[in-house]
């Protein structure tokens, strides 16, 4: 977008140009409302979700989005109903346009915005649909990479900070060795996670061995701007968010560990509910995990629905 959009402080606010008004109809990632959205799969899913609503009402012009009313999106809503997208689907696309929306008032090209006020699928509040292994099984996806190979030692290594850290794969991905340091004496991981918030997370000790291991006999742990994990070929490159995937999912299945809906996540979740099961704090835990809303870690809180807690096994007769 061009900078004649960005009004300078010398400028009165004014409205956007018919030009200007136009390019807003393609909704590419690189236009300025999209400035704030740092996370690159939330912009891909945004402009999918924009151009869907676009498709279904038809618009054709830039000037189509100055007729757009609650009704519209009410009608679209009761479509994505119809289709039986999920409620969390459902409240990202709204979001996506209020998003858009949001930008037009602020840019004066709009007079309102459309989506406020249209009531959103409420979510689960109780429990989130990842699932969370039980401990054997965590123990048991943990010793399953050999320890005497490379791979297996990265393997290993990698398992442990997913399980003990409670990292999304993509915080997985972008750790470099500098990102392991001190702080107060005591062993840190330097965290890069959404909207480039950085936090530091102590290291657990079976992931500080495993560490160790892996970059004794890879070579690399001297190289600060190395990426942390690699490929076993080495490329100098991080091991890709597709690569931990299917090696999570390949252990997994070595482990015998079949669980519905089982996947990398499924990691982060074992380790909240591991966490708050020994009685830490939930707020630490929000912030432990990179949360900007308590309500997510929330649904990390599994300790109501341990099946060995069940009244079922306080029966005897």
């Amino acid at each position: 977008m061009s900078n004649s959009l960005i009004p300078t402080h010398q400028e009165p606010p004014r409205s956007l140009t018919a030009v200007e008004f136009h390019q807003l109809a393609n909704v590419p990632p690189e236009k300025e409302w999209f400035a704030n959205i740092d996370n690159a799969r939330t912009r891909r899913a945004y402009q999918i979700d924009l151009r869907d609503f676009m498709n279904f009402i038809g618009i054709a012009q830039a000037t189509d989005f100055r007729t757009v009313t609650r009704a519209h999106v009410l009608a679209w809503r009761k479509h994505l109903e119809a289709r039986q997208l999920s409620g969390a689907t459902i409240r990202r696309k709204l979001a996506a346009l209020s998003s858009l929306f949001d930008y037009l008032c602020e840019r004066n090209a709009v007079s309102l915005n459309p989506v406020a006020g249209v009531k959103r699928p409420r979510g689960n509040n109780n429990e989130g649909k990842t699932p969370a292994l039980g401990d054997h099984q965590a123990r048991a996806l943990l010793d399953t990479p050999d320890p005497d190979t490379l791979k297996g030692k990265r393997d290993r290594a990698m398992i442990a900070v997913l399980l003990c850290h409670g990292l999304r794969r993509e915080e997985l991905c972008l750790l470099k060795v500098r990102d392991i340091h001190d702080r107060r004496g005591v062993p840190h991981l330097r965290i890069h996670g959404k909207g480039n918030k950085i936090r530091y997370l102590p290291v657990h000790p079976a992931s500080a061995e495993r560490i160790h291991a892996y970059l004794e006999m890879a070579g690399h742990g001297a190289i600060t701007d190395a990426p942390l994990f690699q490929p076993v070929r080495k490329t100098g490159a991080s091991i890709t968010a597709d690569g931990v995937y299917k090696c999570v999912l390949a252990y997994a299945q070595q482990a015998k560990i079949s669980v519905d809906g089982f996947g990398v996540h499924s990691l982060r979740a074992t380790a909240a509910t591991n966490a708050l099961e020994h009685e830490a704090d939930i707020a630490k835990v929000q912030e432990w995990l990179g949360h900007a809303n308590i309500a997510t870690t929330r649904l990390y809180d599994r300790r109501k629905s341990r099946p060995e807690d069940s009244p079922t096994f306080k029966v005897s007769y």
